[in-house]
């Protein structure tokens, strides 16, 4: 196992912009190009579970993640099944402003990955969501 920290990312959008993107359903979606057929189901009062494709390494793998939703603070995500099962992570969302930062902190394993592999992996996994993120966050702030 790997603890990640990957600290002071920020989202060009207000707190209560990053929540209204997190649950829009379908542009939440969309903005991510790296996953596909995603379904979700609830757990619990504040806990679902999501399956999707994503694509990992030029291939589409079945990723199932288990999410507690705790707004305005951030989430925590374990993965239950996909090339980081076994890993768990929280999110926390920080506002500043019309700005909000993002810090991830993690404790990353694979059942497929060399153990020297997964930090690298799952910085590249976290650096993805971002990347489809920040773009659409931007975008929505910009909306009324």
């Amino acid at each position: 196992m790997v603890h990640v920290k990957d600290e002071g990312s920020r989202f060009d959008g207000s707190i209560q912009t990053v929540w209204r993107y997190l649950q829009s359903g379908e542009p939440h979606s969309a903005a991510h190009r790296s996953m596909r057929n995603r379904t979700s189901k609830p757990v619990g009062e504040t806990t679902l579970e999501a399956t999707m494709e994503r694509l990992w390494r030029g291939q589409w793998v079945k990723v199932v993640n288990r999410m507690t939703v705790l707004p305005p603070l951030g989430f925590v995500q374990e993965y239950l099944e996909g090339p980081l099962a076994g890993s768990k992570l929280v999110t926390v969302y920080t506002p500043e402003g019309d700005t909000t930062r993002v810090d991830v902190f993690g404790e990353f394993t694979s059942p497929t990955l060399d153990p020297k592999d997964v930090e690298s992996a799952a910085r590249a996994w976290l650096a993805e969501s971002y990347e489809e993120d920040a773009p659409a966050i931007r975008a929505m702030q910009r909306m009324p």
